[in-house]
């Protein structure tokens, strides 16, 4: 009888324990000092002159890296490259992350992996790790361009593309894809992006240029 009993009870304690899902998703966001909506021939003309700073960033909103629980966390990942980041990434980058400052340290961990992952070659160099509160939201309109991030020095604020206003040449087109794996994101105005903060001899604020992806990143 005894046995039968210890039988039922861990059934029991085994029906009642949560189940996570594998895989791991959120929301995602970046921005970078040239326009990712544009036109071929002012993307030329910009090509190897800008276009070499970006800021990416990352919010879980469920799920699990390296067996690590990461709900409601953040990772922020800003970007020095050589060359403009656009198709093909050749020359080095630097990269400084702002780890959430929520995490512990096995979450810490697990998010630097988390960006590396999503980041690539970006990521590669990583010369700083500081920890800040990081406050992303995205979604805060209707039609989904408009964003906002700011994580320690690092700041953007987006908003949606008008094809009427916004248009130049009027051959524009998503030129450059987000710089992220994973990801499903539509460009966006960056009304701000900055970085102020430490970590490279450079700072940068840029306004009002039509250089982010708003969207959602996943990984199964």
């Amino acid at each position: 009888m005894s046995r039968w009993l210890t039988l039922v009870a861990l059934a029991l304690a085994s029906a009642s324990a949560p189940v996570h899902a594998a895989g791991i998703s959120g929301h995602y966001i970046e921005a970078r000092n040239c326009d990712v909506w544009t036109g071929p021939c002012f993307a030329n003309a910009e090509m190897n002159l800008t276009g070499k700073h970006a800021v990416m960033a990352w919010k879980v909103n469920e799920g699990c890296f390296e067996n690590v629980r990461l709900d409601g966390l953040s990772i922020v990942a800003v970007i020095a490259a050589s060359d403009t980041l656009g198709l093909q990434q050749t020359g080095p980058s630097r990269a400084v992350l702002i780890v959430d400052d929520k995490a512990d340290s096995a979450q810490r961990s697990a998010l630097i992996h988390l960006a590396q992952k999503q980041g690539g070659k970006l990521v590669n160099k990583i010369v700083a790790v500081q920890s800040a509160k990081v406050d992303l939201a995205v979604n805060c309109c209707k039609e989904g361009g408009c964003a906002r991030l700011d994580a320690g020095k690092a700041r953007i604020q987006t908003r949606c593309i008008n094809s009427r206003h916004d248009k130049i040449c009027g051959n524009e087109s998503a030129f450059y894809p987000p710089l992220s794996e994973n990801v499903k994101a539509e460009p966006a105005v960056a009304v701000e992006h900055s970085f102020a903060g430490q970590g490279f001899n450079e700072t940068w604020k840029d306004t009002e240029r039509r250089g982010a992806y708003v969207g959602s990143f996943e990984i199964r």
